[in-house]
């Protein structure tokens, strides 16, 4: 008998319910083989784009930019390896809270940091600093913040600073050039960035290298003419003179007589391309090759050297200067003092604007303007130095009389410092015209012929009187060497004329004037000390640089040595009277 209470459960009823649990078995079962299946054929392409994105990276590969070295392989540019902070904006604003952290890191503003990145959420990378030390960097990274990465990259840094300032010229953020012999150079001196892909964690940290995309080339290094040793011998000695005479600025050049090499560039005021808050044009212009000026009597010995050309004079011919003033129109060109009759040398001694006249009303204008744009007036040089001018020398069609007087003073065209130098430096090569180089030049090149060589001895023999006891330039004189030279002085253009009370300073030349083997211009620019002629204040200056550039190169003197003396310094010095120069 059963029990009371109990009921029996049906056999069907323990059947149904095993089914049900089979049931639900099976299906999960092919519900997950299918899923399964999904992913591992349908899904895969996808999941994996997806994984990548996450972890796997293409990161470039920074390519280091050539050095620039003197010619004695004195580093002069060099790139230093630095970090950038970046981030992917997507990652980081998931982790919003860690923004404040990475501000105060960054030392930015927290609100500012949280605008850049919710704004920018559909990019996937994003600079916060560039180009920090390795080591601060780290420290960003080591914070452990989702989406924030540091990448390699170089940054320009010049040994030299101010010294080299203005020839080098400077790299962007992104190490590419922007001035000076870095922007000329860029293509040589720029290397092709690399690229690899990697895998990384959610720290930034790289797990694995994966493949290499693209392998990084290297820039060239770039080996110059400047001679480091002359360049700071330079930049010493015309800051000096520039503060010394309260000059509102000065150039100077150097150039191999032999080779055409561009030793020494230097400028006042000077800047410091390693530090970008200095990087205002006004600043970093390099005015020896991209400024122009009126050379004033700096550029009567290229007259002299047509006059010579024709055939119409030598070193013994004697000019009549008397009564001590020239007529030409309505003008009146004076001399300090009535000089006579004169020989040519003691006209470019004297710096005579009076028998400057004579010489260049007498010769054919044409072949004025064939001498002097073979000297290279009037174009630019062929050192390739960007933003290089040409000067201005008007075609002689367009010549009066009155023009060709001022000109012949150094007036009514213009030239570059680096253009006076290099005139010269083809005087001192008795004649050939030799390519301005910023690069070491291993064998002198052969030049073009544009004087005669007897035209140019005689010009040399003739400005060795300048520098003479009696002449202009005498402060221009080196102990053991002869030294030919001319000094300039100029009245600086206004609007509507030229002030009387502003000048442009000027001494050129070249040494040892038996075989010259240096040639070199100074230019000062407003001086202000009392003293404002070429011959008192650009003179002495040319004779530190030249002489100190002399006994560096071991150049063998030419002249007796004696014993030094003071020497008086004349009010007169640097050139003709000025009072009454035409004006172009």
């Amino acid at each position: 008998m059963r029990a009371r209470g109990t009921r029996e459960t049906a056999p069907g009823s323990f059947r149904w319910r095993a089914w049900l649990l089979l049931s639900v078995l099976a299906v999960a079962a092919i519900g997950l083989v299918w899923r399964a299946v999904t992913l591992q054929l349908v899904d895969h392409g996808f999941l994996a784009r997806q994984g990548d994105a996450r972890f796997s990276r293409v990161l470039d590969i920074a390519a280091h930019r050539g050095t620039i070295t003197d010619r004695y392989g004195e580093p002069l540019a060099v790139s230093t390896p630095v970090d950038s902070v970046w981030v992917n904006p997507g990652e980081l604003a998931q982790a919003s809270e860690q923004i404040p952290r990475l501000a105060a890191a960054l030392k930015l503003n927290r609100e500012d940091l949280a605008r850049r990145v919710t704004s920018n959420l559909d990019r996937e990378f994003l600079y916060l600093a560039r180009q920090l030390q390795p080591a601060a960097a780290a420290q960003i990274k080591a914070l452990g913040i989702p989406g924030v990465y540091t990448s390699r990259e170089y940054r320009r840094y010049y040994p030299g600073g101010e010294v080299t300032g203005h020839v080098l010229g400077f790299t962007n953020v992104d190490d590419n050039g922007q001035e000076g012999l870095e922007l000329a150079f860029d293509h040589w001196l720029a290397g092709e960035d690399g690229a690899k892909r990697v895998i990384q964690d959610r720290y930034g940290r790289i797990v694995q290298n994966v493949a290499s995309i693209r392998p990084a080339r290297p820039g060239h290094d770039l080996v110059l003419s400047i001679d480091l040793r002359i360049q700071y011998l330079a930049y010493r000695e015309l800051k000096a003179a520039v503060r010394e005479q309260r000059a509102q600025a000065g150039s100077l050049v150097v150039l191999d007589v032999s080779t055409g090499e561009v030793l020494a560039m230097v400028n006042q005021p000077a800047y410091n391309p390693n530090d970008r808050e200095q990087l205002h044009e006004a600043i970093y212009r390099n005015r020896a090759a991209t400024g122009i000026f009126e050379p004033g009597s700096s550029m009567k010995p290229f007259f002299v050297a047509a006059g010579l050309a024709s055939g119409r004079y030598d070193d013994h011919t004697i000019i009549d200067t008397s009564p001590g003033y020239f007529k030409v129109g309505t003008k009146i060109f004076e001399d300090e003092h009535n000089l006579g009759a004169v020989n040519i040398a003691t006209v470019l001694a004297k710096s005579s604007n009076v028998g400057m006249a004579h010489i260049a009303l007498s010769l054919p204008p044409q072949l004025i303007w064939s001498t002097l744009s073979h000297l290279g007036f009037g174009q630019v040089t062929t050192s390739g130095y960007p933003g290089e001018s040409a000067g201005l020398l008007p075609d002689w069609s367009q010549w009066r009389p009155i023009g060709i007087v001022t000109m012949s003073h150094g007036y009514g065209l213009s030239v570059t410092p680096l253009q006076l130098a290099h005139a010269y430096a083809t005087v001192g090569a008795f004649g050939v015209s030799r390519p301005v180089s910023f690069l070491r030049v291993d064998s002198p090149p052969a030049g073009e012929r544009v004087l005669d060589t007897r035209v140019c001895r005689q010009l040399v023999g003739m400005l060795e009187t300048v520098v003479a006891a009696e002449g202009t330039g005498k402060l221009a004189s080196i102990p053991g060497y002869r030294v030919a030279g001319k000094t300039g002085t100029a009245w600086k253009a206004t609007d509507g004329g030229y002030s009387t009370d502003h000048f442009m300073a000027v001494f050129g030349g070249v040494a040892p004037a038996t075989a010259p083997r240096l040639a070199a211009v100074v230019v000062l620019d407003d001086p202000a000390n009392g003293q404002h002629q070429g011959g008192q204040v650009a003179a002495p200056v040319f004779s530190r640089v030249v002489g100190g550039a002399l006994r560096l190169l071991a150049v063998p003197p030419d002249a007796a040595i004696s014993s030094p003396e003071e020497l008086p310094e004349s009010p007169g010095a640097g050139g003709g009277s000025l009072r009454t120069v035409a004006e172009p």
